[in-house]
């Protein structure tokens, strides 16, 4: 693709002499810039992809993969049979939740009440994020609470905490929200801030009775194998009774990962301008180069260099610069998307500094996922601007005046 003498050219105009320190400068601003845009985009991709897949799997862990509500009349017991056995691999669990206040000392906090059987599938998921506490005791009277709640109303496995329901009761002052004690059992960590600090879990016929419900009043929860086949079985049981509310966990959750999306495409455009103003600096750098050479470039063409060969091996300058700080900057980002949770807390820990804090960004550690495909296509983007960035000036080469450019002081 190109020969040995524009090589050598392209070559000398990488080294350039001491009177071109502006141009050397240019260089190496044009270097760091392109590396820094494809290391940052490579990082903040890899951060948010590693916070959607986190979510997701903390999503699906611990919420149903499909949802069936009651609609003008309650889930007959015939829907159940027949779901169990086309079905036979969903793992369905009656539920029942609301909305409700904890009340200790003088802290009030809304959570979402959950009503589970305790050989639910739910358990299992809160068995396999306990941090304190036993389930075999999660009887009548007894709550399961979330590690931030527990922390946020200081209260530990044993003690009790006041549960206010959006039902009321009658009394001869007139209706009043309904108000029940329970005992703390267990406290569970998800890694999920918003879910260990507003979901509390109860037995099913404690919050059937809080919320003054009865079994008609059930909601199914099934739990499938693959959870990205909701949406398919979400239709599918649609077809057998129309009656219901049918809903995914894709469906519960679409607004949130909505927005993940447009975030993730918009820090993608923003960051990608990076890489194409650090571009500029290589067109700006090749102008000044080949006015510095211009003498030189008259002097190849009276020496039967072709327009075409001059063209390439200006070209192949700038060509280089972009693609070595492309692959520097893949490099960095990479090693630096690998290593981020240590760099955060390192970071944090020296400088006291409150990176990525839980309350906000719903996880325990700064999540990373190094996709190949997405670095794959962040690094043929900046070859392609490199590319375009080095065309340009170069291709300016072709048509300048051999006589004129001889003249050139």
């Amino acid at each position: 693709m190109f020969n040995k003498v524009e090589r050598l050219i392209s070559s000398r105009n990488l080294k350039p002499k001491k009177k071109e320190g502006f141009l050397k400068v240019i260089s190496i601003f044009s270097f760091l810039g392109i590396m820094l845009g494809v290391a940052i985009l490579i990082i903040v991709m890899s951060v948010m992809n590693g916070f959607r897949n986190d979510l997701t799997n903390k999503i699906i862990g611990f919420n149903p993969h499909i949802v069936i509500k009651p609609y003008s009349s309650d889930i007959d017991q015939s829907f159940k049979l027949k779901l169990k056995r086309e079905y036979q691999f969903f793992k369905i669990t009656e539920t029942f939740g609301g909305e409700a206040v904890v009340v200790n000392n003088d802290l009030v906090k809304g959570v979402f009440v959950k009503g589970i059987n305790k050989k639910s599938e739910n358990i299992k998921s809160i068995e396999n994020n306990l941090i304190d506490g036993n389930l075999q005791d999660f009887e009548v009277g007894k709550i399961i609470l979330g590690k931030q709640l527990a922390i946020n109303l200081g209260v530990v496995v044993g003690d009790s905490i006041n549960l206010m329901s959006s039902a009321f009761i009658s009394t001869p002052m007139g209706g009043l929200p309904m108000q029940e004690s329970f005992e703390i059992v267990a406290v569970f960590s998800s890694g999920f801030y918003e879910f260990d600090q507003g979901v509390v879990f109860l037995n099913l016929n404690d919050s059937l009775s809080f919320f003054d419900k009865t079994e008609k009043d059930l909601n199914l929860e099934i739990k499938l194998d693959d959870p990205l086949k909701a949406d398919f079985y979400k239709k599918k049981i649609e077809v057998i009774n129309e009656n219901y509310y049918v809903y995914s966990w894709t469906d519960l959750n679409k607004s949130f990962f909505a927005a993940l999306k447009l975030e993730r495409n918009i820090m993608f455009i923003i960051l990608t301008l990076i890489i194409i103003v650090a571009a500029f600096n290589i067109i700006s750098g090749l102008t000044i180069l080949i006015k510095n050479k211009t003498k030189e470039i008259a002097i190849f063409k009276t020496l039967g260099l072709s327009n075409q060969s001059i063209t390439k091996s200006f070209f192949l300058t700038g060509f280089t610069i972009g693609f070595l700080a492309s692959i520097a900057g893949v490099i960095f980002g990479v090693i630096f998307s690998f290593y981020i949770e240590d760099i955060r807390f390192f970071i944090s820990s020296t400088f006291n500094l409150e990176i990525f804090p839980e309350d906000i960004y719903y996880l325990d550690k700064l999540p990373s996922e190094i996709n190949p495909i997405s670095i794959l296509i962040i690094f043929l983007f900046s070859i392609i601007v490199t590319a375009v960035a080095s065309f340009f000036p170069a291709k300016a080469v072709s048509k300048m005046d051999t006589i004129k450019a001889l003249k050139y002081e």
